[in-house]
């Protein structure tokens, strides 16, 4: 059993009856699984909080947690070092396998000087394009031989598990390298036809960008990169597609087009040019995608695909990504999906509510026209 001194570590609090940690998570990954929660909160002052279908549900039949508790669960969670790397910078990502129940990618962090952990289940198996409700077009961008395809869409809308199914799907057809760098290490990879490698940032590798160096030394054929961040990663991913290599990652952006705009202004103004022209060449797709509540219950994808063409490139190299969104509406007979008609669809199959389809619209004037 873990105990933990708050009055040493973080200088105040008082001292409450010990908890038996390891039993505590235990019981608290059995509520998750029985309940079909996606997240799971831990937070000093309140009851530990899950989150079922989109909503946040209170476990108020469990003590309030104290800041002891807090941090003890965490320290359960956690090698020494990464808990002493969390005292010193008040924030800390991880992941936290719980046997061979369940896995979480979490992230520990300070508010108002309390102690708060924020956990997020990664499901056990792998799920095909199919059964996360996903278009069968998507499956074309795991079997190209090279490019840059890049899942987008706010925090929480299920981008790694997208990517993780088209790699999975190259691990099941055919024998390539692939690696992986994330921060931390979320889906675990068993090897079928592929051979995987899976750095974890700070623990495997020191950056992103020092990781995406090394892998031109690694005859790697495909490199899934938890998340763009900075110039640096974004050229060197952009130049590893432009040199044979098939690579996906993710962006927190809206759409097609804000995620080209993200893209070109995280470069200095002299070098915008150039990575244009790259991004042009390179780039095969960008799909955004939103977990919309499901009137049956759960959740379901609604999305937005744009596919690399000769008039998609030329708006890229002219600045005219302003007119992305044009291309992608009347773009549906070479495959390309139109976010509001993704969610009118859904409405009309009676999968989610007109009110969902709205709140989630980034046009809603338009939507009005299709539903």
């Amino acid at each position: 059993m873990v105990t933990f001194d708050v009055d040493t570590e973080l200088g105040s609090g008082r001292r409450d009856l010990k908890m038996d940690y390891a039993k505590e998570l235990d019981d608290l990954v059995s509520i998750i699984a029985n309940e079909n929660a996606s997240d799971l909160h831990l937070s000093e002052g309140r009851h530990p909080t899950i989150r079922v279908d989109g909503f946040l549900v209170p476990l108020v039949k469990k003590y309030i947690l104290s800041r002891d508790n807090t941090l003890g669960l965490f320290s359960e969670m956690v090698s020494k070092e990464a808990k002493v790397k969390f005292l010193e910078t008040k924030e800390f990502d991880f992941a936290y396998q719980h046997g061979s129940k369940a896995r979480f990618r979490g992230n520990a962090f300070i508010q108002q000087s309390s102690v708060s952990l924020a956990l997020r289940l990664i499901p056990q198996k792998i799920r095909t394009i199919a059964e996360l409700n996903l278009p069968p077009v998507l499956e074309t961008f795991a079997r190209k031989p090279q490019g840059f395809f890049l899942v987008v869409g706010p925090v929480g809308q299920g981008k790694t598990t997208t990517l993780a199914s088209l790699i999975e799907l190259i691990n099941n057809e055919r024998a390539e390298h692939i690696i992986t760098i994330e921060d931390p290490i979320e889906y675990v990879y068993d090897p079928k036809k592929c051979i995987i490698d899976q750095r974890e940032v700070r623990i495997d590798t020191a950056d992103f960008a020092t990781a995406l160096y090394s892998m031109f030394r690694q005859d790697v054929d495909v490199a899934m990169i938890g998340e763009m961040r900075g110039a640096e990663t974004i050229g060197t991913a952009v130049t590893a597609a432009e040199t044979g290599h098939l690579i996906f990652s993710t962006l927190h952006t809206n759409n097609a087009a804000q995620t080209i705009d993200r893209i070109i202004d995280s470069f200095p103004a002299e070098q915008q040019d150039q990575i244009r022209l790259q991004l042009s060449s390179s780039l095969t797709g960008i799909f955004s995608q939103r977990l919309i509540p499901r009137i049956s219950g759960g959740l379901i994808p609604a999305y937005e695909l744009l596919i690399n063409n000769n008039a998609v490139a030329n708006l890229i190299r002219e600045r005219r990504s302003h007119e992305i969104n044009t291309v992608i509406e009347t773009g549906m007979d070479q495959g390309m999906i139109d976010l509001n008609r993704s969610l009118s669809d859904l409405v009309r199959r009676g999968e989610i509510t007109a009110e969902n389809a709205y709140m989630h619209s980034l046009n809603p004037r338009t939507l009005d026209k299709l539903l």
